[in-house]
């Protein structure tokens, strides 16, 4: 399901609270390098063509929002970058940050600013140096192995685990690594990255990466493959545990 608005929420979430959501991308149509089998966006339909927000128009609609909510006396935990696709995509994304910290100074300070991505773009200089101001930086890693990162994600032409793995690494722990766990099949391949051999190439990649914290959750929405099952809460706090065994922390949810 496609996100209809620029500015959405706030919203209750599992893993952040009250958080506000920012959406950086069209409202008609999904802009991401990544084609993960159980986005709640759905497909990328590459018939629709619409253009980005500008980050005059973000900057505006956030200002409103935030200015309403202050007034109401409502409480924000985090303003989240989310929305229909990856965020770090938005090629003012680094302006777009440095407006957002200046508001919420402004308007909500005890609210931490949030960017849930792929993080594809890292090695990007630009990208880089915004997602280093923001207080939050949840990036995603889905698999231990290349076959599975490519079955699950369906990443652009180009892109690799060993190379998200890399531009994981740059933050020296300073990262939250959030990883989706399912089961199904899709065009005939089994999609589990819940076996012991995923979990334990998995676990290897957290021990290089050495994050502040791994959020472990199943899905919760429509997905657009059919045939995907989430796995039990059980499950999820097993794996957990074997974070929490290399001195990580971790969340399942």
């Amino acid at each position: 399901m496609l996100h209809p608005t620029f500015i959405y929420g706030p919203l209750s979430s599992r893993r952040l609270g009250n958080s506000l959501g920012i959406n950086l991308l069209p409202t008609g149509r999904k802009v991401c390098n990544f084609e993960c089998v159980y986005c709640e966006c759905g497909w990328t339909d590459i018939g629709v063509k619409s253009a980005m927000p500008t980050r005059e128009t973000i900057h505006s609609e956030l200002e409103s929002t935030l200015k309403g909510l202050h007034s109401s006396s409502q409480t924000l935990a985090h303003i989240t970058f989310a929305g229909n696709g990856e965020p770090t995509l938005h090629k003012e994304f680094d302006g777009i940050i440095d407006d957002t910290i200046g508001l919420r100074a402004a308007y909500f300070p005890e609210a931490r600013i949030a960017v849930l991505s792929n993080a594809t773009r890292v090695s990007d200089a630009k990208t880089f140096a915004a997602l280093k101001k923001v207080d939050d930086r949840i990036l995603k890693l889905d698999a231990g192995t290349e076959m599975m990162f490519q079955r699950i994600d369906i990443p652009d032409k180009g892109i690799t685990l060993d190379r998200v793995t890399e531009d994981l690494k740059r933050w020296n722990g300073d990262v939250i690594i959030q990883t989706l766990f399912l089961r199904g099949k899709y065009k005939n391949e089994i999609i589990d990255n819940t076996s012991p051999e995923e979990i334990d190439a998995w676990i290897l990649r957290l021990n290089a990466i050495q994050p502040k914290n791994v959020m472990v959750y199943t899905i919760d929405r429509k997905t657009p493959v059919e045939n995907l099952a989430k796995i039990t809460k059980e499950e999820l706090e097993n794996i957990a545990v074997r974070v929490r065994e290399l001195g990580i922390p971790a969340e399942s949810f």
